[in-house]
């Protein structure tokens, strides 16, 4: 009997902004089975936490590493190194300003994943102030946010750290907006994530002072039932925090490497190159992007490398697609086409000997 022969992972990166309206990956989870898909396709997978966090749902995956947006850029560009780790030690912080009752129902969530998961969840930390989250958005209608008391984050985050945290999940109290036209919207479907802007302001900030992987949970009175609610948007309706999907997202992110003592972003470890198991950029096999968001740090880092990159049909926002940036680009009109071209490239075939007609050869003349 012939003996299967097992390829090696294809370490890919999967990038899909927040805040931009995402017809996939834009709403809760929902970029979920797209994730587990082209981890299954390429062995490896690279993503950040806005493709990952589904509420109350989640889904732990040995291949997928979950990493904070601006770290996954950083890795990209050669300044941070990942090192996947059996489990953190999750420290919670908590914004001062979310109410009693609201701060008791995310140390309850805290709890059950202690009991229910065996996640090591503590200590817990209360900023000194309010953070005084603000919402807004950019005249595209974009999502971004403000946060008044950085210094107070910061300081909760040193607490944590220097008690043995070495994962941060953060809880800030975000403004209720019940009646607004954009949230109804985005319940049904047709809106952006209102959150999300501020959120990625929070994790960018603590995780690139600390060198330690952080996420966020956003505290918000429940809504009302809505029953023209999109299923995408479904998977915030089932609980009364965000917190379990973040705290089972980091508990198995990857630790942030320095790969050299110039490297941006602070007192991450230093390790050496050739610890075995270390992903390093170098090793990046294929990036895959939404083609109207292709101007982000990790793209544009992996393309300047010759890094494939897999430009997935995913209408949002942005129109910064490859043409408009001259960038080479394999075309996806899914990401189940995607995943297809990830073993493709996993396996060494040409994309292009897939496609037809099949040009031909190129000579060169004298």
């Amino acid at each position: 009997m012939a003996t299967a022969v097992s390829t090696p992972p294809l370490l890919t990166l999967l990038v899909i902004p927040t805040g931009i309206g995402c017809a996939i990956g834009g709403y809760a989870g929902d970029g979920l089975p797209a994730a587990r898909l082209l981890a299954a396709a390429s062995g490896c997978l690279v993503t950040h936490p806005n493709v990952m966090n589904g509420a109350s749902l989640y889904w732990s995956d040995p291949r997928i590493q979950y990493v904070e947006g601006s770290c996954l850029d950083r890795f990209a560009a050669g300044e941070l190194a990942l090192r996947p780790v059996r489990r953190q030690r999750l420290g919670l912080l908590l914004d001062a300003g979310i109410e009693a009752s609201l701060r008791l129902r995310h140390l309850q969530v805290a709890e059950g994943c202690r009991a229910s998961l065996g996640l090591e969840i503590g200590p817990v930390v209360t900023t000194d102030l309010p953070l005084e989250v603000s919402l807004s958005r950019g005249p595209s209608g974009m999502s971004w946010g403000r946060l008044g008391q950085p210094a107070a984050l910061l300081r909760a985050g040193e607490r944590l750290k220097a008690q043995g945290a070495t994962a941060i999940a953060v809880v800030s109290r975000f403004p209720d907006d019940d009646g607004s036209e954009a949230l109804q919207a985005y319940r049904q479907g047709s809106g952006v994530d209102g959150l999300a802007g501020a959120e990625a302001v929070i994790s960018h900030l603590l995780s690139g002072h600390l060198g330690l992987p952080c996420a966020h949970a956003p505290a918000l009175e429940p809504l009302e039932p809505d029953p023209r609610l999109d299923p995408r948007a479904a998977g915030e309706e089932l609980g009364y925090t965000f917190l379990a999907c973040v705290l089972v997202g980091l508990s198995r992110a990857p630790d942030l490497v320095s790969q050299g003592p110039d490297s941006a972003g602070g007192p991450g470890p230093l390790a050496s190159l050739a610890e075995p198991g270390l992903l390093l950029s170098r090793a990046i096999g294929a990036v895959v992007a939404p083609a109207g968001a292709l101007g982000g740090g990790a793209v544009l880092a992996c393309v300047e490398r010759g890094v494939p990159l897999i430009a997935v049909a995913n209408p949002c926002l942005l129109e910064v697609t490859a043409e408009a940036l001259g960038l080479p680009a394999l075309a996806a009109s899914s990401y189940s086409e995607a995943a297809g071209l990830l073993v493709a490239l996993r396996e060494g075939i040409s994309p292009a000997a897939l496609a037809r007609p099949l040009p031909p050869l190129e000579f060169l003349i004298n």
